[in-house]
């Protein structure tokens, strides 16, 4: 492989791929995105000089739909990263049966340095370099780390003047006044809760009885943890890229979320209308986060925060992936000897997709749906794809079913594996049904 991260990633294919029923034509394709865009976006800057920044898109494979997945613009962005988020993303869609295929792209820079207005002209830039290769029924961008729905709505309109012609279908995550879904800024976080809830109540678990640990604070990890608050569960601590917070006795994060959102920056609050009082609370960093002794972590930010270096210091007994690809793959044995259960993200944060592609059926069809149908189709849709793969996984480790077909013998496997061989089978299905060695030889 000719990436690091891409590497590292497709390995959690190569295990699954013992034990789906696919060819390995079918495993042979997926190795390798079917193409990789690398472009430079010249940006006129509010004070006359013109920067160049560099832009990425990825679109891995198809086989099953136009490719989908989010633009993220952050200064690690590169193309390594970009394949690798796109690899994620064919197995998301496949995991929860979307009709799509995987995508992804960015830009590399720090968009805090830039004003409204010269991330309005990157934004348009980036729609005029990779204007051909994107499409309602081609590719199909929405929002990831840094980028939102006004920077989506550039990105249409940009589209839509490139064509002549109005084009709401080619992206997704769109404010609503220009056909965005209702509940498409909520859905990774919602989903993710649904998932949560799904697995702990199979395990028997109460949440007045469980502590939370939630790195990240973004709109996926702020959602997650507020809809974990209000249903029970003692948030212990939460952290955005600046740092963190922890109370042993939990945060109030209603009111941690209007402080952040009012003064910019995290702190364990008590607010009463417009005043905040700060309440008894330890500051903390992500690394310390990660480790604190809690049932459940939820890394929410950015990939690789859970290595081999670090994944020894792990105490959570749960592990949800909201962010793609927080835990590496030699993160994940050590982790699975610890005996910690890991919920991969290509199911737990699977209901940001769900909502693009509910978002993509509307703007298609010109109807609309209220937000009450948008959560309850979220919910119905997950929660189904989550039992799903929880069968499989308890059926191959009680079963005889877990034989590899390599090695013949029975192995346990985690239950990342089985959303993999879940996903691996719908597109191995695909694949074949184009043709194999198999069918060509018989």
């Amino acid at each position: 492989m000719p990436t690091t991260l891409l590497t590292d990633a497709s390995r959690r294919l190569e295990k699954a791929a013992r034990y789906a029923p696919i060819s390995d034509d079918a495993t042979e394709r997926l190795k390798f995105p079917k193409a990789s865009l690398k472009v430079a976006i010249p940006v006129r800057m509010d004070n006359g000089s013109l920067r160049v920044f560099e832009g990425y898109r990825v679109r891995y494979d198809d086989t099953r739909g136009p490719t989908k997945g989010g633009i993220r613009f952050h200064p690690n962005v590169s193309l390594d990263e970009v394949q690798s988020l796109a690899f994620w993303m064919t197995f998301k869609c496949a995991a929860v049966n979307l009709p799509f295929g995987g995508a992804k792209g960015g830009i590399t820079l720090n968009p805090k340095e830039l004003s409204k207005f010269e991330l309005e002209r990157l934004s348009r830039g980036y729609i005029d370099a990779i204007a051909q290769s994107i499409g309602p029924d081609l590719d199909i961008p929405a929002p990831d780390v840094y980028t939102n729905a006004m920077i989506m709505g550039w990105m249409m309109d940009q589209y839509s003047i490139i064509q002549g012609k109005r084009s709401p279908a080619v992206i997704t995550g769109k404010p609503v006044s220009m056909g965005g879904s209702l509940g498409r800024n909520t859905a990774t976080g919602t989903g993710a809760f649904h998932v949560l809830q799904t697995i702990l109540a199979k395990e028997n678990k109460n949440p007045e009885d469980l502590t939370v640990a939630v790195q990240g604070f973004g709109n996926a990890g702020s959602v997650i943890a507020n809809l974990l608050f209000q249903a029970g569960y003692k948030v212990v601590a939460v952290s955005d890229s600046k740092g963190g917070i922890y109370s042993e006795q939990g945060l109030n994060i209603p009111d941690v979320q209007k402080f952040k959102e009012e003064q910019h920056e995290m702190q364990a609050v008590y607010c009463q209308d417009t005043v905040c009082s700060i309440v008894e609370h330890d500051n903390i960093t992500n690394e310390e986060l990660l480790t604190l002794d809690v049932d459940i972590l939820i890394p929410a930010a950015l990939e690789n925060q859970i290595t081999a270096e670090n994944a020894d210091s792990i105490k959570a007994k749960y592990i949800f992936e909201v962010a793609n690809g927080p835990v590496t793959a030699d993160a994940d044995a050590i982790l699975e000897e610890k005996g910690i259960s890991l919920f991969p993200d290509i199911l737990v944060n699977a209901g940001g997709v769900m909502v693009s592609h509910f978002e993509w059926v509307q703007n298609r069809s010109g109807l609309y749906w209220t937000l009450k149908e948008v959560n309850d189709r979220l919910r119905s849709r997950i929660t189904e794809e989550t039992e799903t793969i929880w069968h499989l996984s308890q059926k191959h480790n009680n079963s005889e079913h877990g034989a590899s077909k390599h090695s013949g013998s029975k192995q346990k496997i985690s239950f990342r594996t089985a959303a993999y061989i879940h996903a691996l089978s719908r597109l191995g299905e695909a694949l074949d049904d184009r043709g194999t060695r198999a069918y060509y030889n018989s």
